[in-house]
């Protein structure tokens, strides 16, 4: 005899496993590295701190 297999979780299984293939994808596609957000958020700083700056001349 075979083992009955729940068709309910065999679907939520790959629709999870589907979600998770987008995920890494777009993760590849529009992801940023630390390095770079960490750049980016300097530089906002600094800009942010420049423009301070410039308002109480």
């Amino acid at each position: 005899m075979k083992n009955v297999t729940n068709l309910n979780q065999f679907r939520k299984t790959k629709a999870r496993a589907d979600r998770k293939a987008r995920a890494d994808e777009n993760a590849v596609k529009f992801g940023r590295t630390k390095a770079q957000k960490d750049l980016e958020k300097a530089r906002a700083d600094k800009a942010r701190r420049d423009l301070d700056g410039k308002e109480r001349e």
